[in-house]
């Protein structure tokens, strides 16, 4: 079971975003069109409205899906360097044989090989970054155990499981997560962290706090504690701030989020939010987070 349902990153050519992820990573368009006036308007970014947008989906058939959006480049945005979603997380079959074929792509530069994850020895990821700055974790789960709370992929590289949120203040960052959400938060834990490490020039043994929020079990948002250095994220105005925009999930309990909304739920249709009411949050950074009414998306 999980409750992510989707990550949006702002592109500056949907054709060329979805050629890319098609071409390497085996996602196919289930959607396209231009951004409506009033959703524009619910993530508080009305010169988004009527952009370009494309919707997509792994290869194994999970209704887990990326969107890309187009947005004119902000010239100071640097990746994992602001606070904010950082990075999409896809699970993978098989991480060596991914990195093989990311080592023979022309648009996605190797910046992280594969390697076991510091503190997590039967996680194995490997880092990518694309032409539109956007990074991505492709992670094998080397354990088969549902109570792990981790996927077992259906494809070579299969849908997203994990978005990685930035944070200035980790503690209220978790606090918000588990009193606003209703989450499971574990304690923080210190690892090596490479992309860290390489994105603020910072010391090889440096270590960096994270937490990993579940539903009933099931791991589907990392926040990360991001050093001193780190800023607000720079945004064209009105627009979608850069990289990683929005995280859409479902939730099951729309009562509990009462009083907290960025935008009241409203009734939206596609293929990511199916005619169920979807309203928008605020991370404690900032950062837009889609609520779609509903049930975990059953994963087995």
């Amino acid at each position: 079971m999980t409750l992510l349902k989707c990550a949006t990153h702002v592109v500056g050519d949907v054709d060329a975003a979805v050629e890319r992820y098609a071409r390497w990573l085996d996602y196919g368009v289930v959607e396209e069109g231009s951004v409506p006036a009033d959703l524009a308007e619910a993530w508080g970014a009305p010169a988004s409205a009527g952009r370009r947008y494309a919707v997509m989906q792994p290869a194994s058939g999970s209704p887990v899906f990326l969107r890309f959006i187009e947005g004119d480049a902000v010239p100071d945005y640097l990746p994992i360097r602001t606070y904010g979603w950082a990075a999409i997380e896809i699970c993978v079959s098989d991480v060596e044989a991914v990195n093989e074929r990311m080592i023979a792509s022309d648009d996605f530069e190797v910046i992280g090989k594969p390697k076991p994850l510091d503190g997590f020895p039967n996680v194995k990821p490997m880092q990518v970054r694309g032409p539109d700055k956007e990074t991505v974790y492709l992670t094998e789960i080397r354990v088969d155990d549902p109570s792990s709370g981790l996927p077992k992929p259906k494809s070579l590289i299969d849908r997203p499981f994990i978005l990685v949120l930035a944070c200035p203040d980790l503690p209220k960052t978790a606090a918000w997560l588990k009193d606003v959400l209703a989450l499971e938060v574990t304690d923080p834990v210190s690892i090596f962290y490479s992309m860290i490490t390489l994105a603020f020039g910072l010391p090889a043994e440096e270590k960096h706090a994270l937490v990993i929020a579940k539903w009933q079990g099931q791991t589907f948002l990392e926040a990360d504690q991001y050093p001193d250095a780190a800023t607000a994220r720079p945004c064209n105005p009105g627009a979608l701030p850069p990289g990683v925009s929005i995280v859409s999930m479902v939730h099951p309990e729309f009562a509990w989020l009462d009083g907290q909304w960025l935008s009241p739920p409203v009734v939206r249709e596609g293929a990511l939010y199916g005619g169920a009411r979807v309203g928008v949050l605020k991370t404690p950074e900032g950062a837009l987070l889609e609520v779609i009414e509903g049930e975990p998306l059953a994963w087995g």
